[in-house]
């Protein structure tokens, strides 16, 4: 980034003076945008795209293939290959004294990440457990923090395989939310004027591979905005995310300002875009076909102003000092008091008008947009299907709360991972069997497969039975120390 104030703000003004100039000249050859009788651009509907016959049948098979197993097989397995549920146990991080850890942590994952609960749970598990022993391992055993890592060594797992690199690099991310239903008398709870009930609302970042990679509870009615850059300050993963695609409640002018500073391309899909004011780089800057969008001008003097109060504001936040959501929450009230307040409009509002300018411009990116947040929808549709114990959040304490979706999308991601080995192995028995599958037909594919999920029934855990021959062959590449996850390796020979 430019080092000095006059650096910065010169950097800003070229960077939206060349893209709005570029964009004016390039309107009249642009077949996806229409002016419409107000003067403003209209976007051409585009065409859907056309599922090939060849992903199609690659579907069908698929599903008609994948192997039946319990949600407990499906932990087991698991748990084999990550040990995610070493990351649980007593507070002071010494050996848990409970029998069978391993065996009741994932026991506790099943009841509360199934929205079960322990009471439920024990009642099917055929006197195994307790509710009390589940409860136990819950609340002294697993924090959020806990749940975090354990599914983080879940998707650094899924980042070595092959298949979802067909899907994605990991690099994008959508942000959308969906609401939980909770008790009202809660302090989390509030009503939702698009549900149009109580609850609170999960805020999930799904990355274009179709892994969850961040989850948070908030309340109905706070900007889904504000969060976007707190998923971006955990622990980093092997893979960085460089993009983040959203609603029109996951952007505003300050989301914006924090996104550039921290080397984020925001791409929202925003409702009612045309209300929003376009920025010119100077007052006599004009263009001949888009002129009638720039209805304000840059306060370059107040970003030259106070550029060093804002660089010192986001090193407190890369510092850890202070988390990003609570200070976008904070700006977001415009005040004219609040010079960095005021900043943060300003300097949102210039990259705000380059997205905007970009997005009349370009249908592909537009699809891009559309075709992520479809992803992060089919997400909570997915882990919704896995939550079939209840649909309440019979919670109050708000951090047993963020540990209720902590542990959804912990028996969610775990589901993903079992899928994705499943349809590797069957993707390289069609292979063998002759069949030529394309990188567009395994594109087409998704892990959101529920016909090989078991949900319901009496329920066993048998931690040493023998393991699958694909999860044995993957366990011995990696106790041998190489990087091939095995799967990869059928394909080649297939």
């Amino acid at each position: 980034m430019p080092a000095t104030a006059n650096e910065f703000v010169s950097d800003l003004q070229r960077q939206l003076a060349e893209f709005a100039t570029r964009i004016d000249e390039q309107f009249p050859q642009n077949t996806t945008v229409k002016m419409g009788a107000d003067g403003l651009p209209v976007l051409l509907k585009y065409s859907a795209h056309v599922i090939p016959e060849s992903a199609q049948r690659l579907h069908i098979e698929v599903m008609r293939r994948m192997p039946q197993r319990s949600l407990l097989d499906i932990l087991v397995n698991v748990e084999h290959l990550t040990n995610f549920t070493n990351h649980f146990g007593p507070a002071s991080d010494s050996e848990p004294k409970i029998e069978r850890a391993a065996e009741r942590y994932l026991l506790t994952v099943f009841a509360i990440g199934s929205s079960l609960g322990p009471v439920q749970a024990a009642r099917h598990l055929g006197g195994v457990v307790t509710a009390h022993m589940l409860s136990f391992a819950n609340r002294k055993h697993v924090t959020v923090e806990k749940l975090e890592a354990s599914r983080r060594e879940l998707i650094e797992f899924y980042l070595t395989l092959d298949l979802p690199k067909a899907w994605g690099k990991g690099t994008m991310v959508a942000a959308d939310g969906t609401q939980f239903d909770f008790y009202d008398n809660n302090l989390l709870a509030g009503y939702h004027f698009r549900y149009r009930k109580m609850g609170a609302v999960a805020y999930r970042h799904v990355a274009d591979n179709y892994i969850a990679v961040f989850g948070h509870f908030m309340p109905p009615g706070l900007w889904e905005g504000i969060h976007v850059i707190d998923a971006l300050q955990q622990p980093p993963l092997s893979i960085q995310t460089d993009t983040v695609c959203s609603d029109t409640q996951g952007q505003s002018a300050v989301g914006f300002a924090f996104a550039r500073m921290f080397g984020i391309r925001l791409l929202p899909r925003i409702r009612n875009w045309k209300n929003l004011k376009l920025y010119r780089p100077r007052a006599s800057a004009r263009y001949r076909h888009l002129d009638s969008l720039f209805r304000e001008t840059v306060d370059w003097k107040l970003l030259r102003r106070h550029w060093k109060d804002w660089m010192q504001l986001v090193l407190s936040v890369q510092a850890g000092r202070i988390p990003a959501s609570t200070l976008i929450r904070q700006l977001s009230h415009r005040s004219d008091v609040n010079t960095l307040s005021r900043f943060a409009e300003q300097l949102g509002n210039v990259d705000r008008t380059i997205f905007l300018l970009e997005w009349i411009s370009n249908q592909p990116m537009r699809q891009e947009v559309t075709a992520m947040t479809n992803k992060v929808e089919g997400y909570h549709s997915f882990s919704k299907w896995l939550r079939f114990g209840g649909e309440v959040i019979a919670e109050n304490d708000p951090d047993e709360q963020q540990k209720y979706l902590r542990y959804n999308d912990l028996l969610a991601s775990a589901v993903i991972l079992q899928n994705v080995i499943d349809m590797s192995q069957i993707i390289a028995d069609l292979r063998r069997e002759g069949w030529t599958i394309t990188e567009e037909d395994l594109s087409l594919l998704s892990p959101y497969l529920t016909p090989g999920v078991k949900r319901f029934g009496e329920y066993g855990l048998d931690f040493d039975r023998e393991l699958e021959p694909a999860i044995q062959q993957m366990l011995a590449r990696r106790r041998s120390g190489s990087s091939k996850d095995g799967l990869s390796e059928l394909v080649k020979e297939a």
